[in-house]
Protein backbone atom coordinates (compact mmCIF):
# COMPACT_ATOMS: atom_id res chain seq x y z
CA UNK A 1 0.00 0.00 0.00
CA UNK A 2 1.50 3.36 -1.06
CA UNK A 3 1.22 6.35 1.10
CA UNK A 4 1.64 10.04 0.82
CA UNK A 5 1.73 12.83 3.23
CA UNK A 6 1.15 16.17 1.79
CA UNK A 7 1.47 19.67 3.02
CA UNK A 8 1.24 22.98 1.35
CA UNK A 9 1.88 26.20 2.66
CA UNK A 10 0.11 29.69 0.78
CA UNK A 11 0.10 33.28 0.31
CA UNK A 12 -2.71 33.36 2.08
CA UNK A 13 -6.73 31.83 2.95
CA UNK A 14 -8.43 31.69 -0.44
CA UNK A 15 -7.47 30.64 -3.41
CA UNK A 16 -10.67 32.01 -4.84
CA UNK A 17 -8.92 35.38 -4.34
CA UNK A 18 -5.75 34.57 -5.63
CA UNK A 19 -3.96 33.02 -2.76
CA UNK A 20 -1.19 31.01 -4.25
CA UNK A 21 0.28 27.72 -2.77
CA UNK A 22 4.31 28.73 -1.96
CA UNK A 23 5.71 25.21 -0.88
CA UNK A 24 4.55 22.06 -1.68
CA UNK A 25 5.72 18.68 0.81
CA UNK A 26 5.19 15.28 -0.03
CA UNK A 27 6.52 12.35 1.95
CA UNK A 28 6.39 7.98 1.07
CA UNK A 29 5.11 5.23 3.02
CA UNK A 30 4.78 1.83 1.53
CA UNK A 31 3.01 -0.61 4.06
CA UNK A 32 3.44 1.61 6.99
CA UNK A 33 7.43 2.04 6.35
CA UNK A 34 8.93 5.34 5.34
CA UNK A 35 10.52 4.58 1.98
CA UNK A 36 13.03 7.85 1.43
CA UNK A 37 11.62 8.86 -1.30
CA UNK A 38 10.10 12.38 -0.79
CA UNK A 39 9.72 15.65 -2.91
CA UNK A 40 9.67 19.07 -1.78
CA UNK A 41 9.16 22.37 -3.80
CA UNK A 42 9.53 26.11 -3.48
CA UNK A 43 7.44 27.99 -5.57
CA UNK A 44 7.30 31.47 -7.01
CA UNK A 45 3.34 32.45 -5.98
CA UNK A 46 3.44 35.47 -8.15
CA UNK A 47 1.92 37.07 -5.58
CA UNK A 48 3.10 38.51 -2.04
CA UNK A 49 1.92 36.84 1.07
CA UNK A 50 -0.31 38.48 3.36
CA UNK A 51 1.36 39.04 6.71
CA UNK A 52 -0.85 36.87 8.50
CA UNK A 53 0.41 34.06 6.39
CA UNK A 54 4.03 35.31 6.35
CA UNK A 55 4.49 34.92 10.26
CA UNK A 56 3.13 31.23 9.59
CA UNK A 57 5.60 30.13 7.20
CA UNK A 58 8.18 32.90 7.50
CA UNK A 59 9.05 32.41 3.63
CA UNK A 60 10.08 36.18 2.23
CA UNK A 61 8.72 37.30 -1.07
CA UNK A 62 12.58 37.51 -2.13
CA UNK A 63 13.36 34.12 -1.05
CA UNK A 64 10.36 32.58 -3.50
CA UNK A 65 11.34 35.32 -5.90
CA UNK A 66 12.94 32.82 -7.91
CA UNK A 67 11.46 29.42 -7.44
CA UNK A 68 9.57 28.03 -10.22
CA UNK A 69 6.17 28.52 -10.87
CA UNK A 70 3.73 25.90 -10.09
CA UNK A 71 3.75 25.22 -14.28
CA UNK A 72 7.27 24.40 -14.34
CA UNK A 73 6.51 21.26 -11.57
CA UNK A 74 2.98 20.20 -12.33
CA UNK A 75 4.27 16.96 -14.27
CA UNK A 76 6.66 16.14 -11.88
CA UNK A 77 4.45 16.20 -8.36
CA UNK A 78 1.40 14.31 -10.44
CA UNK A 79 3.68 11.41 -11.61
CA UNK A 80 4.96 11.46 -7.86
CA UNK A 81 1.36 11.37 -6.34
CA UNK A 82 -0.31 9.10 -8.93
CA UNK A 83 -2.49 6.32 -7.90
CA UNK A 84 -1.46 6.71 -4.27
CA UNK A 85 -3.34 7.35 -1.17
CA UNK A 86 -2.97 10.54 -0.13
CA UNK A 87 -3.20 11.86 3.77
CA UNK A 88 -3.55 15.21 4.42
CA UNK A 89 -4.87 17.57 7.48
CA UNK A 90 -7.74 19.60 7.04
CA UNK A 91 -7.72 17.89 3.14
CA UNK A 92 -10.09 20.57 1.77
CA UNK A 93 -8.18 23.34 2.66
CA UNK A 94 -4.35 21.94 0.48
CA UNK A 95 -6.89 20.50 -2.09
CA UNK A 96 -8.86 23.62 -3.03
CA UNK A 97 -5.35 24.92 -3.63
CA UNK A 98 -3.92 22.47 -5.81
CA UNK A 99 -6.90 22.26 -7.76
CA UNK A 100 -6.53 25.66 -8.47
CA UNK A 101 -3.47 25.20 -9.42
CA UNK A 102 -4.18 22.54 -11.79
CA UNK A 103 -6.90 24.18 -13.18
CA UNK A 104 -4.73 27.59 -14.50
CA UNK A 105 -2.24 25.03 -16.08
CA UNK A 106 -5.71 23.38 -17.69
CA UNK A 107 -5.07 19.79 -15.54
CA UNK A 108 -8.22 17.69 -13.89
CA UNK A 109 -8.87 18.70 -10.36
CA UNK A 110 -5.90 16.56 -7.94
CA UNK A 111 -8.27 13.71 -6.74
CA UNK A 112 -8.71 12.88 -10.25
CA UNK A 113 -4.74 11.58 -10.26
CA UNK A 114 -5.08 9.89 -7.21
CA UNK A 115 -6.67 6.73 -5.40
CA UNK A 116 -8.00 8.55 -2.90
CA UNK A 117 -7.95 11.54 -0.62
CA UNK A 118 -7.48 11.09 2.98
CA UNK A 119 -8.16 13.98 5.91
CA UNK A 120 -6.62 13.25 9.52
CA UNK A 121 -8.45 15.91 10.82
CA UNK A 122 -12.05 14.37 10.43
CA UNK A 123 -10.74 11.04 11.58
CA UNK A 124 -9.39 13.39 14.29
CA UNK A 125 -12.40 14.86 15.40
CA UNK A 126 -14.25 11.24 15.15
CA UNK A 127 -11.65 9.48 17.99
CA UNK A 128 -11.19 12.85 19.88
CA UNK A 129 -14.43 14.63 19.72
CA UNK A 130 -14.65 17.76 22.02
CA UNK A 131 -10.72 18.43 21.58
CA UNK A 132 -8.36 20.67 19.65
CA UNK A 133 -6.71 18.30 16.95
CA UNK A 134 -4.60 20.68 15.12
CA UNK A 135 -1.81 19.17 14.16
CA UNK A 136 0.44 20.60 17.21
CA UNK A 137 -2.25 19.32 19.59
CA UNK A 138 -2.32 15.92 17.83
CA UNK A 139 1.69 15.81 18.15
CA UNK A 140 1.65 16.76 21.92
CA UNK A 141 -1.46 13.63 22.43
CA UNK A 142 0.20 10.97 20.88
CA UNK A 143 4.06 12.04 22.09
CA UNK A 144 5.24 12.82 18.33
CA UNK A 145 8.51 15.15 19.04
CA UNK A 146 7.57 18.43 17.06
CA UNK A 147 10.13 20.72 19.25
CA UNK A 148 11.50 21.85 15.60
CA UNK A 149 8.63 23.07 14.62
CA UNK A 150 9.00 27.25 15.13
CA UNK A 151 7.39 27.37 11.88
CA UNK A 152 5.60 25.63 9.61
CA UNK A 153 7.18 24.03 6.76
CA UNK A 154 5.72 21.96 4.31
CA UNK A 155 7.72 19.02 4.05
CA UNK A 156 8.73 19.10 8.15
CA UNK A 157 4.58 19.23 8.61
CA UNK A 158 4.09 16.13 6.13
CA UNK A 159 6.37 14.36 8.46
CA UNK A 160 5.19 15.18 11.53
CA UNK A 161 1.64 14.30 10.33
CA UNK A 162 2.96 10.60 9.31
CA UNK A 163 3.74 10.32 12.50
CA UNK A 164 1.06 10.79 13.56
CA UNK A 165 -1.29 9.11 11.67
CA UNK A 166 0.74 5.62 12.34
CA UNK A 167 0.16 6.11 15.97
CA UNK A 168 -3.67 7.06 15.09
CA UNK A 169 -4.14 3.91 13.14
CA UNK A 170 -1.55 1.73 15.15
CA UNK A 171 -4.03 -0.56 16.29
CA UNK A 172 -5.18 -1.78 12.58
CA UNK A 173 -2.16 -4.45 12.10
CA UNK A 174 -3.06 -6.24 15.35
CA UNK A 175 -5.59 -7.88 13.41
CA UNK A 176 -3.32 -9.44 11.04
CA UNK A 177 -2.20 -12.50 11.61
CA UNK A 178 1.53 -13.15 10.13
CA UNK A 179 1.71 -16.99 9.42
CA UNK A 180 5.47 -16.79 9.71
CA UNK A 181 5.26 -15.68 13.78
CA UNK A 182 6.17 -18.40 15.93
CA UNK A 183 7.57 -21.53 16.09
CA UNK A 184 7.66 -23.28 12.64
CA UNK A 185 4.52 -25.73 12.08
CA UNK A 186 3.09 -24.31 15.27
CA UNK A 187 -1.18 -24.84 15.67
CA UNK A 188 -3.10 -21.30 14.89
CA UNK A 189 -6.12 -22.96 16.58
CA UNK A 190 -7.15 -21.81 20.21
CA UNK A 191 -6.99 -24.60 22.50
CA UNK A 192 -10.60 -24.96 24.38
CA UNK A 193 -10.10 -25.04 28.20
CA UNK A 194 -12.49 -27.42 30.56
CA UNK A 195 -13.63 -24.97 33.34
CA UNK A 196 -15.16 -27.65 35.16
CA UNK A 197 -11.80 -28.61 35.99
CA UNK A 198 -11.07 -25.30 38.25
CA UNK A 199 -12.31 -25.84 42.29
CA UNK A 200 -13.73 -22.15 42.80
CA UNK A 201 -14.20 -20.96 46.33
CA UNK A 202 -17.27 -19.16 47.19
CA UNK A 203 -16.94 -16.37 49.27
CA UNK A 204 -19.71 -15.34 51.64
CA UNK A 205 -19.93 -11.73 52.52
CA UNK A 206 -20.03 -11.07 56.19
CA UNK A 207 -22.83 -8.76 58.19
CA UNK A 208 -21.40 -5.59 57.42
CA UNK A 209 -20.92 -5.77 53.76
CA UNK A 210 -24.36 -7.41 53.67
CA UNK A 211 -25.69 -4.08 55.50
CA UNK A 212 -23.17 -2.16 52.98
CA UNK A 213 -24.89 -3.67 50.13
CA UNK A 214 -28.31 -3.17 51.25
CA UNK A 215 -27.72 0.36 52.04
CA UNK A 216 -26.21 1.02 48.31
CA UNK A 217 -29.44 -0.61 47.02
CA UNK A 218 -31.77 1.41 49.11
CA UNK A 219 -29.79 4.83 47.75
CA UNK A 220 -29.86 3.61 43.77
CA UNK A 221 -34.00 2.44 44.46
CA UNK A 222 -34.36 6.31 46.05
CA UNK A 223 -32.54 7.79 43.09
CA UNK A 224 -34.25 6.47 40.05
CA UNK A 225 -37.80 7.47 41.75
CA UNK A 226 -38.42 3.54 42.90
CA UNK A 227 -38.15 2.43 39.14
CA UNK A 228 -35.03 -0.06 39.49
CA UNK A 229 -35.68 -3.94 37.69
CA UNK A 230 -34.20 -5.81 41.02
CA UNK A 231 -37.09 -5.61 43.48
CA UNK A 232 -39.76 -6.95 40.72
CA UNK A 233 -37.27 -9.64 39.92
CA UNK A 234 -36.61 -10.64 44.11
CA UNK A 235 -40.45 -10.57 44.50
Amino acid sequence: MRQIFLDTETTGLSPESGDRVIEIGCIELVNRRFTGRNKHFYLNPERPSSEDALKIHGLSDEFLADKPLFAAIADDLLEFIANAEIIIHNAAFDVGFLDKELERVGRPPFARAVARVTDTLAMAREMYPGKSNSLDALCRRLEVDNSNRSLHGALLDAGLLAEVYIRMTRGQDSLVIDPTDGAAGASNEVQAVDLSRFDLPVVEPNPEELAAHQAQLVDLDRASGGRTVWRERVA
